[in-house]
């Protein structure tokens, strides 16, 4: 096993496909797509697509990196100001976030959990 692992940010490989929780959906009918390139015990990294739609973000116990490739989000921490990610942007969700993650252009990020 190589200690060294490029996350290819277009994968040939075909995704694992899901929807949103219907206790989390807030509003449209988002899709997301995953693709996972390496899991590791709590360490998880791959990319993630979603298509607009507005969500309940719960972290829980899980730290999460992210690194926008393509389109653009809007996330409202609770009680907190909202923030807007395009390609180009990346950010960090500790654990115990919470908060509402708005997909306004079909996202498409590098993601690392930790938890």
């Amino acid at each position: 096993m190589s200690l060294l692992k490029t996350v290819d940010t277009d994968p040939s490989f075909s995704p694992r496909e899901s929807k949103a929780l219907r206790e989390r959906l807030i509003a449209g009918d988002p899709a997301f797509k995953t693709w996972a390139q390496d899991v590791t015990r709590d360490i998880h990294t791959g990319v993630w697509e979603a298509t607009p739609g507005e969500t309940r973000s719960i972290k829980g116990e899980t730290f999460e990196f992210c690194h926008i490739l393509s389109g653009v989000i809007e996330i409202t921490p609770d009680a907190g100001v909202t923030m807007t990610y395009r390609a180009g942007d990346s950010f960090v969700m500790k654990p115990g976030f919470t908060g509402i993650w708005k997909t306004i252009e079909t996202v498409r990020k590098i993601y690392v959990t930790v938890g």
